[in-house]
C-alpha cells in the first residue's frame, strides 16, 4: 500500500520518520505541496493520503484518485473534505478530534491580552518612533469582566478554566452544554443571544459545519454588547466578514482578535484567485473585506497559528499515524461519520 503525505515540512518529515517505521508493508511519500487538481498525479496510485487544511478534497479531486481508500486529515476540522462523496465512494476519512486543547486556549488569551492592554500598538509605537507617550495606550482589566464562550468543547472548557483564573464571569452557549462542568466552574449556560448581549469579550470555539456557517451574521451581530471584543480561533466562516467589518467600523464592536479569516485559503493564494475567471464574485468581495480587516487598528490578525506549537504538532502527527495504522490493521480510529 502507498501513503502520500501532503503539506509536510522538513520538521514534519523528521518526526514522521520515527513514527512510521513500525508500520509494515506501507510505502510513505512526502511533499510540501498541498493536494489539488493541478498536482493530482502525485497521488494517482495512493491508497492513503494525509492532508492539512489547505488541501481541498472535493468531488473533482476524489474522482481522479481511483486507488484511494483512506484520507487522514491532520486537523480537527474537516470542512475541506467532501465527506459525503468520499463515503459514497467507500473512502474512509479520519481526523484528529482532539489536540492542542491547551495550546489554542492559551493563544486565545494571547489575543485577548494583546487587545485589552494594547500590546501591539504599544510595541509598534516604540519600535517605529521611540515614542513613550502613553495617552493612547490605556487598557482595561479582565477581572470582573464577562467572557462569552461559543462552544464548550475541550478548548472552550480550557478557556473557561483560564478565565476563572483572571476572575472573569462566564456565559457559555453550546447545543449540548456540559451542565456538570458548568456547575463546577460557575459558568452560566444560556442562549447565543444572551452570550452576545451580555459579554464584554466573546470567544468562538465551535466546529465549523453547515449549522455554524455565519453563526455570527448581520442579523445578530447588532445584539452584541456595544464596545465588546470578538475573538475567533476556530474557523473564519463562522463569522460573516461583512457583518464583522461593519460592526467594527461603526463602533459597535471595539475590536477583534482573529486567527482565522473567511477567505483564508484565497488570501494564501491571491494571485490564483485573481486569475481564475470561474471564481464567484462573492469570493473577491470577502477577500477584499478580509484585507480591510487586517488593516484596521482595532483588529489583530494572525495567520492561523493558534494550534502551532511544538507539542501540538507532535500530537497531531502521532494521532494521524495511529489513524493510519488502525486502517492498515483493519480497525477504525477517529473516523468521521456523515
Amino acid at each position: 500500500m502507498k501513503s502520500v503525505f501532503f503539506e509536510t515540512s522538513d520538521k514534519d518529515r523528521a518526526m514522521l520518520g520515527g513514527l512510521i517505521k513500525n508500520i509494515p508493508n506501507l510505502e510513505f511519500v512526502f511533499t510540501d505541496k498541498k493536494l489539488s487538481i493541478e498536482n493530482i498525479s502525485e497521488a494517482k496510485d495512493a491508497d492513503i493520503i494525509s492532508i492539512f487544511i489547505n488541501s481541498e478534497i472535493k468531488k473533482d479531486v476524489i474522482e481522479q484518485l481511483p486507488s484511494l481508500k483512506f484520507i487522514a486529515t491532520r486537523s480537527t476540522g474537516y470542512d475541506h473534505v467532501d465527506i459525503s462523496y468520499a463515503t459514497e465512494k467507500g473512502i474512509r476519512v479520519a481526523n484528529v478530534p482532539s489536540y492542542g486543547t491547551h495550546t489554542v486556549a492559551e493563544f486565545t488569551f494571547a489575543l485577548i491580552l494583546s487587545l485589552s492592554r494594547k500590546i501591539y500598538p504599544a510595541y509598534n509605537q516604540l519600535r517605529e518612533g521611540s515614542d513613550f507617550n502613553i495617552s493612547n495606550l490605556e487598557g482595561f482589566d479582565l477581572y470582573g469582566k464577562t467572557l462569552g464562550i461559543i462552544g464548550m468543547g475541550k478548548i472552550g472548557k480550557n478557556v473557561i478554566r483560564m478565565a476563572k483564573g483572571f476572575g472573569m464571569n462566564i456565559l457559555a452557549y453550546d447545543i449540548a452544554p456540559d451542565e456538570k462542568f458548568a456547575s463546577e466552574t460557575c459558568t452560566k449556560c444560556t442562549s447565543l443571544e444572551e452570550v452576545l448581549a451580555g459579554s464584554d469579550i466573546i470567544s468562538i470555539h465551535t466546529l465549523f459545519n453547515k449549522s455554524t456557517y455565519h453563526l455570527i451574521n448581520k442579523n445578530n451581530i447588532g445584539k452584541i454588547k456595544k464596545g465588546a471584543y470578538l475573538i475567533n480561533t476556530a474557523r473564519g466562516e463562522i463569522v460573516e466578514t461583512e457583518a464583522l467589518l461593519n460592526a467594527i467600523k461603526g463602533g459597535d464592536l471595539a475590536g477583534a482578535g482573529l486567527d482565522v479569516l473567511e477567505a483564508e485559503r484565497q488570501l494564501k493564494e491571491e494571485s490564483q484567485l485573481i486569475n481564475n475567471r470561474d471564481e464567484k464574485i462573492k469570493d473577491f468581495k470577502v477577500l477584499y473585506e478580509d484585507h480591510i480587516l487586517i488593516d484596521l487598528p482595532q483588529v489583530i490578525v494572525t495567520p492561523h497559528i493558534a494550534f502551532f506549537t511544538k507539542e501540538a504538532e507532535e500530537e497531531i502527527l502521532k494521532i494521524t499515524i495511529c489513524n493510519i495504522r488502525a486502517f492498515v490493521e483493519g480497525r477504525n480510529e477517529n473516523l468521521i461519520q456523515v
